[in-house]
């Protein structure tokens, strides 16, 4: 079936849409190019909330589908229906703790997932006859949004670059990094476009708390334990949410087909150093007395496989997109800190399952 199709009007898909990062990238999309169609794909696990994105639910530009990218028919009906133009790819599981207990589930979601919209987009780009696609091949674009995780882990200098080797020392690592190998390889053997990026640890509004800033912001409003692993010198690079929204958005837009591109804060902060600055922040904001928060640190038993420290070269994204990050980690944590606070029944709705109630009555099993 031919099909006309405007270099502006893409019809964009955009998979974990109702995630943390994924969430925030839809609703840049879905505002910033109301002339493009938004299909927001998500499975609504756990980690997925539709409540992340009821500012643009009723957007003319935006369509939500529940589904799962496991499911290779369902994926391959999806492409064949809705003939998009270009996958900004965000689903994945992605908690360190969850993929130890039990990596079949990353494997599946994060490698047979990407693999199943791979051969879809493969299929309907390059297998199709090009005079189905009346502008050619331009414009077309496979997007892979990975972790710096895949590189392995740092000593006390030095930092990840595109070129770093991978050294993936986790299930979930691993799994991100043997999807970052299949998308490669279909530049590589089909020609596919494609671009990657890797990024350092993301946090902001939004973030399902399991993950250490929002579970701490979550404990302090309860006085509950803050538990840190080890020694708590755990070092990472720390990414506003919104900053790597930006970056994604450029990097679709402007980045240069088969490259890699880093995206990571300059924001470097040791565990311990960061729980205790939150703590401080949390009991100013709470009119608690200085120190209160503090108390509830808890050092418990490292997990296996542990990386010592991850920090991001960007000079890449920087020098040819013009990316840089608009806040320092302080600026992000106290905007981050009042969004929690003034979101507290958001918080609730997470930490009692109640959103996947809704969600079950409205979307189903599917």
């Amino acid at each position: 079936m031919k099909r006309e199709v405007s270099k502006k009007n893409k019809r964009l898909l955009i998979t974990g849409g109702a995630g943390f990062i994924g969430s925030h990238v839809v609703r840049r999309f879905v505002n910033k190019y109301p002339h493009y169609s938004i299909f927001n794909l998500d499975a609504l696990t756990y980690a997925g909330n539709l409540e992340n994105l009821k500012d643009i639910e009723g957007a003319p530009n935006y369509t939500f589908i529940k589904g799962d990218i496991t499911d290779t028919d369902f994926i391959n009906g999806l492409f064949d229906q809705h003939q998009f133009d270009g996958v900004i790819h965000l689903a994945a599981e992605s908690h360190v703790d969850r993929s130890i207990t039990d990596p079949l589930a990353f494997v599946k979601t994060n490698v047979i997932g990407t693999v199943n919209l791979l051969n879809a987009a493969k299929e309907l780009w390059i297998n199709t006859p090009l005079r189905q696609w009346p502008r050619g091949r331009e414009g077309l674009r496979f997007y892979h949004i990975s972790t710096d995780e895949v590189y392995g882990a740092l000593g006390e200098s030095g930092f990840f670059t595109e070129k770093t080797s991978y050294s993936p020392n986790s299930p979930y690592s691993a799994s991100k990094a043997g999807s970052d190998h299949f998308v490669r390889a279909y530049g590589e053997t089909y020609g596919l476009p494609y671009v990657i990026s890797n990024c350092s640890n993301n946090y902001g509004p939004n973030h399902f708390p399991e993950k250490l800033i929002p579970l701490f912001i979550n404990n302090i409003i309860n006085n509950k334990p803050l538990p840190v692993y080890g020694d708590g010198n755990y070092t990472r690079d720390w990414l506003y949410v919104i900053d790597h929204a930006v970056a994604i958005d450029l990097v679709f837009h402007k980045g240069k087909n088969h490259e890699t591109y880093n995206i990571g804060g300059f924001n470097e902060w040791k565990n311990i150093d960061l729980v205790k600055l939150l703590c401080s922040l949390m009991d100013k904001k709470l009119k608690r007395k200085a120190g209160t928060s503090e108390k509830l640190i808890t050092y418990i038993k490292d997990r296996p496989g542990h990386d010592l420290r991850y920090a991001i070269d960007a000079t890449k994204i920087n020098k040819e997109l013009g990316w840089k990050p608009s806040v320092t980690f302080e600026e992000g944590l106290d905007k981050t800190i009042d969004w929690y606070l003034q979101n507290e029944e958001w918080l609730k709705h997470l930490t009692s399952g109640d959103y996947q109630k809704y969600y079950q009555m409205q979307y189903g099993d599917r």
